[in-house]
């Protein structure tokens, strides 16, 4: 179907001891996001060490990438609420200087406020495409087009990083990692937000679904395979289910550009 899927040699990947040392890391903050200071740390460690001679050099995106796949929380469904019209979530609403994770408009006076329905948001890169969890909407303007931006903070990284972005067609609420019965859901056609580890990056890219490959589960849960394509390059891989995040569009209707 297409172009075939490019080989594993012709791709990107952490040497074991990376790995190892990432993992290290990881355990010792606890699953916390880590320091800007830390990731570009590894990163010079990595490209320093005798095992990455002649390799496609580390960057410290490729890191904090890493991070944020083994970090991504395993939300339940039953954790998402329906959407509506009262709670539809928008960054214009969190800005200045608000955290990506939003509350909803309204909240019941006889209720907690913590019990609020939270929505984390994701935004897309002008610089390389791919999609970036958000920690903080600085501003936003709304252009003589009447396009509307924010500015946004992406998780982990610093200010140096900070981009304007189009709210319609660049920032979302986050895709959600996927559970082991969740492959029954995955169907050609499908977009979902895919774990991209190249030739020079190791990043989230949208992708398409072309084809399922279901296969029996065992005691290391899913063993299915999908064919996708990339949106941006149209590049085509097969790759196992940890990979795959869905949109949470599949689970409940939502319109975003309705709110701006």
């Amino acid at each position: 179907m297409g172009r075939p899927p490019q080989r594993e040699s012709q791709y990107f990947r952490f040497t074991k001891k990376e790995v190892e040392q990432m993992e290290k890391a990881l355990e010792e903050i606890k699953g916390a996001t880590p320091a800007q200071d830390v990731v570009q740390s590894l990163a010079e460690k990595f490209n320093a060490a005798p095992e990455r001679a002649g390799k496609v050099p580390v960057q410290a995106k490729q890191v904090l990438g890493w991070f944020n796949h083994k970090r991504r929380p395993q939300k339940a469904k039953g954790d998402l609420m329906p959407m509506t019209s009262n709670s539809t979530p928008s960054p214009l609403n969190d800005c200045p200087a608000k955290s990506a994770t939003a509350n909803s408009d309204k909240v019941p006076s006889e209720k907690d406020p913590s019990d609020a329905p939270e929505w984390e948001f994701e935004a897309r890169s002008s610089k390389d495409g791919a999609w970036y969890d958000v920690a903080t909407f600085l501003t936003h303007r709304i252009l003589e087009s009447g396009e509307p931006e924010v500015r946004v903070r992406f998780a982990g990284f610093g200010a140096e990083e900070d981009e304007w972005v189009n709210v319609r067609k660049a920032v979302r609420l986050r895709s959600l990692p996927c559970e082991a019965t969740d492959c029954v859901a995955i169907k050609p056609g499908d977009l979902i937000l895919c774990f991209r580890e190249g030739k020079d990056q190791a990043i989230y890219f949208d992708a398409h679904v072309l084809e399922v490959q279901r296969k029996r589960h065992d005691v290391r849960g899913c063993r299915c395979r999908f064919l996708i394509r990339y949106d941006h390059d149209q590049a085509e891989e097969r790759v196992p289910l940890r990979r795959v995040y869905r949109r949470p569009e599949g689970l409940f209707s939502w319109e975003f550009a309705e709110n701006v």
